[in-house]
């Protein structure tokens, strides 16, 4: 037996027991819940992962919707294209004004808030929504327009066992991490805005 036959054995054999023992793992694992997901960090990318897998529903045919609490009357890429190709996949409601340093105006953006949030509940009652998204809630809740006692008793309580519910922001509240199945927080390591560039269509709209 040659050296490259014995490593070719070798290697094989210890796939094998890595497949077995996958397989073993796997097969104590369920498909069947709806997740509470959490995106936040000071990273970029929070809210575009949270579209892909609204895409990924639209592209397997499965009902979705989408509540945006700040972003307010931009023209996105994502919202377009969903609004003129996938109405009737995606549900979309921009329910804010823009941002928090755009508006100033607590008391007109927590009534916002609050109607996106009260939009947000209707829709993941819904079960034929088998996702959706609150982007950018967990800006929302940290100004305190949005209260986590009510978004953390109503996910545990009353969000369908199947529906999937994306909450994105930085500074995810601490009991809302407590209560998701899947958080992800996005770091920051280089950002071109410290170097003069703003946001760039394509890129960040």
């Amino acid at each position: 037996m040659t050296d490259d036959t014995a490593d070719t054995d070798r290697h094989a054999m210890k796939m094998a027991k890595k497949k077995a023992a996958r397989d073993k793992i796997m097969a104590t694992k369920t498909d069947k819940k709806g997740l509470v997901i959490v995106h936040t960090g000071k990273g970029k990318g929070k809210s575009s992962a949270a579209f892909g897998m609204i895409f990924r529903h639209i592209a397997h045919g499965m009902k979705c919707a989408v509540v945006q609490f700040i972003k307010g009357g931009m023209s996105t890429g994502e919202r377009d294209l969903i609004l003129t190709k996938f109405a009737d996949d995606c549900a979309f409601h921009t329910m804010g004004e823009g941002f928090t340093w755009e508006t100033q105006d607590k008391t007109r953006d927590t009534e916002m808030a609050m109607a996106a949030w009260e939009k947000a509940k209707e829709l993941i009652r819904d079960e034929s929504n088998s996702m959706v998204l609150l982007d950018e809630i967990n800006i929302a809740i940290r100004y305190d327009y949005v209260p986590i006692a009510e978004v953390v008793k109503f996910l545990s309580e009353e969000k369908p066992p199947m529906t999937h519910v994306v909450l994105t922001g930085r500074n995810a509240h601490d009991d809302l991490i407590e209560i998701a199945d899947l958080v992800t927080e996005m770091e920051l390591v280089k950002h071109p805005f410290r170097s003069g560039i703003k946001a760039q269509i394509g890129v960040e709209y």
